[in-house]
């Protein structure tokens, strides 16, 4: 009914503190490796993994006719028994969803990092070889 709207809010948080991020990044001189990914950019995957999903979710519901282009624009919201069964299915699988999705980019950005510092101790082996 509205589940897609829990990561849509996360996506919200998220594009907010990647751009605040971002702005901070920018601000500072990079010195990093040319590997490295900044956390901003990192961010952005999270991002377009939870726009996407829930935008993805939006048309679904759209399409079952679970969303109207009138007030209340949930059609859930007209009854107070579907209002409990929405937020309920909000609180459930909406908070599934997002955190499910957080912890797979959580794990990217495990991997990435691992692969990214792999390829740092490679160069020095290399260098020291040669």
């Amino acid at each position: 009914m509205a589940c897609f709207i829990v990561p849509a809010t996360e996506a919200v948080v998220t594009t907010v503190i990647q751009k605040v991020v971002k702005k901070k990044e920018g601000s500072k001189d990079s010195k990093g490796s040319e590997n490295k990914l900044r956390f901003s950019e990192k961010l952005k995957w999270l991002n377009g993994m939870l726009w996407g999903g829930s935008g993805l979710l939006a048309f679904e519901h759209v399409w079952h006719g679970e969303v109207t282009p009138f007030f209340p624009f949930l059609t859930a919201a007209n009854d107070h028994a579907d209002t409990a069964e929405m937020l309920h299915e909000m609180a459930t699988s909406g908070s599934a969803m997002a955190v499910l999705v957080t912890a797979v980019w959580a794990g990217a950005v495990i991997v990435t990092n691992k692969i990214a510092a792999s390829q740092k101790t490679d160069k020095k082996k290399a260098g020291a070889t040669v």
